[in-house]
């Protein structure tokens, strides 16, 4: 059943009418109310609090400067391999990412397209700044939404609030029971437990004000403790300058929570009025153009587009990297984070792919608005001087003009093997947390987290069971089971090799797998979702029709084979069979196909895939078939790994630190064997016998 937001608060005791927010100076401190609070306005806040706020929940969302609201601190594009397809996903569930790129494109490309459709990707190259606008300016007419400029210094659980005295009585706030079981009601032993779990209360500012609330998400991307490198001047700051979040990871610590220092990195913006385009291959857009968003009219994206540009290092360029590597923060050991392995430095590139003499560089214009050039492909900590001079020798940039330099970035994150996969912490009700904060790296990849995060924290509101994505159903669910099930030693990213099910997962069906998710959440639209319904039984039909169409082998049919380079027919096959064909799909048959009704091209598309991978697609789908069984097979909260006889101690550890809520998930943690599968399946089915 559908869910209506709307009258869930009616009858909640102690709640003002009208969702009123409370505000009030108590010893000396601003004390404000509201359901939801969100720490960041990066790409995943804007899709936490919007979630949130849609769903009708009061939320407030937190950034250390209101004009950072979606800021693209390091590429200025959306989407690429596998990240587009996160892209997808996040709109079919009601997201705004894909909406927002729709607006603020200036190029954009399909990637992949001489692969199979399980690779297609959407990229977009961004208007940095209408981006982040466009952002800002949503989340400002969204209602139940409130900005706000401050940096937030501690996370305050009941006790916390109890011992400051800022809760005299619950009459201004409703707290939670805190006395959950799981749900079965027993743990391994058959008992009731209390579980041992604080409760998320508020936040408070560096400014001292106390901002109550039911639930928190954490969304600080690369802000905490943050320090910039370039050579040897180092800076305190955010990303581009923007003040660092000094004060949260003290409190963090002091609830519990690991951290770890990760680190990443962004090149050098060059004038444009400085660079040579005539040494350099130029890179076009589509030209028709795919939309992200599938509420977006096609025919309305159909823009001009601007050229990105393609050039190359040379041996040159290797020789003074390799030579002023002392003086590189990574390899003098100035930085303490972990980098991302699949974006690396220029550095790491020279030094670790020494066989290579080139590498692609892309000059990426950051708007229309600007003349700063991202060159993509180098990013790079080495001090200023050494900039100039590598960038130098690249053809088209012999005079290149640098606007900002390359550095490196540090800051502080968590180990997300402390999350449940619904982006709860384990140890704290109420506070989730998503994106860069989560060891993840990319603007998709934490939108998307955000976004589950948002709508988790709705949901525990709501007393609602999480959302939660399994890895059969969204790149989403493999990123997010990837984070909480595996040791991630450094800044994660999602790749389509990590999709098991990527046939089955593809960019152009996300409408198909998710929209109903959406709607039943709460933030797809009934004619959104009534539209999506639609098109499955339009796909379905024409799928039938197709069955039962026989083409013989006439001269026409003939005579359109040999136009595509296809063998001849000998006798009369299904137009199935022909479309199966390699070179040849479902619109090139419409000439010998009299019957075909008029269907649109997204319909089409469907058809094709299905009727050409039909044979990959029904073994995928059997996969999936066994491994939703072990999915099923749930592990009661709570359960006392310690009472399973042999279990190894490797396994035993790691299955208490991970908490697995599915065999399915326990199968996936690293140093958990098929061998201590078996044996914790036998001692469950043991229990499951007893407490009958």
């Amino acid at each position: 059943m559908r869910f209506s937001a709307n009258s869930v608060w009616a009858s909640k005791a102690g709640r003002q009418k009208g969702m009123e927010e409370h505000m009030s100076m108590e010893h000396g401190y601003l004390r404000e109310a509201y359901d939801v609070a969100v720490v960041g306005a990066g790409h995943a806040g804007c899709e936490a609090a919007l979630a949130a706020a849609r769903l009708g929940l009061e939320t407030i969302i937190f950034t250390v400067s209101v004009d950072s609201i979606a800021l693209m601190p390091c590429n200025p594009n959306i989407g690429g391999s596998s990240k587009g397809h996160l892209v997808r996903e996040i709109d079919a569930l009601g997201g705004e990412m894909g909406i927002n790129i729709d607006k603020t494109f200036i190029q954009s490309k399909m990637l992949n397209k001489s692969k199979g459709p399980a690779v297609h990707s959407l990229r977009a190259q961004a208007d940095k700044a209408d981006y982040s606008m466009e952002m800002r300016r949503t989340l400002q007419n969204t209602k139940h939404l409130t900005i706000r400029q401050a940096e937030v210094s501690e996370i305050l659980t009941e006790n916390d609030l109890l011992n400051i005295d800022l809760i005299k009585n619950n009459t201004e706030y409703d707290t939670f029971e805190t006395d959950d079981t799981s749900e079965t009601g027993n743990d391994a032993t058959g008992q009731n437990p209390v579980l041992d779990r604080a409760q998320i209360a508020a936040v408070r500012t560096v400014s001292g004000a106390v901002y109550c609330c039911k639930a928190v998400v954490l969304c600080t991307g690369t802000y905490l403790r943050a320090r910039c490198l370039t050579g040897e001047m180092i800076t305190y700051t955010g990303p581009n300058g923007l003040m660092a979040a000094n004060h949260l990871t003290d409190s963090l610590v002091s609830h519990g929570i690991e951290m770890l220092r990760f680190k990443t990195g962004t090149p050098a913006r060059i004038d444009r009025n400085s660079i040579d385009f005539s040494k350099m291959e130029e890179q076009k857009g589509d030209e028709r153009i795919v939309p992200f968003s599938f509420t977006t009219n096609p025919d309305d994206v159909q823009i001009d587009q601007v050229s990105c540009w393609l050039t190359y290092t040379n041996e040159r360029t290797h020789e003074i990297i390799r030579n002023n590597l002392d003086r590189s923060p990574i390899y003098a050991g100035i930085i303490e984070g972990t980098g991302p392995r699949y974006c690396p430095s220029i550095e790491d590139k020279v030094v670790k792919f020494a066989d290579k003499n080139r590498h692609q560089i892309f000059l990426e214009p950051e708007g229309i608005h600007t003349n700063e050039m991202y060159v993509g492909g180098m990013s790079s900590s080495l001090p200023e001087d050494v900039q100039y001079e590598m960038y130098r020798t690249l053809p088209g940039l012999e005079h290149a003009k640098i606007v900002r330099n390359a550095y490196a970035i540090e800051y502080d994150c968590i180990n997300p093997n402390q999350l449940d996969a619904s982006l709860e912490f384990k140890k704290i009700r109420g506070l989730f947390s998503g994106g860069q904060f989560n060891g993840s790296s990319g603007y998709e990849e934490a939108a998307c987290q955000g976004l589950i995060a948002g709508i988790n924290a709705a949901m525990e509101i709501f007393g609602r069971e999480p959302v939660i994505l399994d890895r059969s159903e969204a790149y989403i669910g493999v990123l997010i089971d990837d984070l909480v099930t595996k040791e991630n030693k450094e800044p994660y990213r999602m790749m389509t090799s990590r999709a098991e099910y990527r046939l089955l997962l593809r960019q152009d069906n996300a409408d198909l797998r998710l929209t109903k998710k959406g709607y039943e959440i709460g933030l797809i639209s009934k004619e959104r979702y009534d539209a999506v319904c639609k098109k499955e039984e339009r796909i379905e039909e024409e799928l039938s029709r197709i069955a039962k169409v026989r083409i013989g082998a006439g001269k026409e049919v003939q005579a359109l084979l040999e136009a595509y380079g296809s063998i001849p027919l000998n006798t009369g096959v299904s137009l199935a069979e022909l479309i199966r064909r390699p070179e040849l799909d479902y619109d090139k048959l419409a000439p010998i196909d009299p019957g075909r009704p008029e269907i649109p091209a997204d319909v089409a598309e469907q058809v094709n895939i299905l009727i050409k991978y039909d044979g990959y697609i029904t073994r995928q789908m059997k996969q999936v078939e066994h491994y939703k069984k072990l999915e099923k097979k749930k592990i009661p909260e709570g359960f006392d790994y310690d009472q399973v006889p042999s279990l190894r101690i490797e396994a035993r550890q790691k299955l208490k630190l991970y908490r697995p809520v599915s065999i399915g998930q326990a199968s996936r943690i690293s140093g958990v064997s098929p061998a201590d599968i078996s044996v914790l399946l036998v001692y469950m089915e043991q229990m499951r016998r007893r407490q009958v």
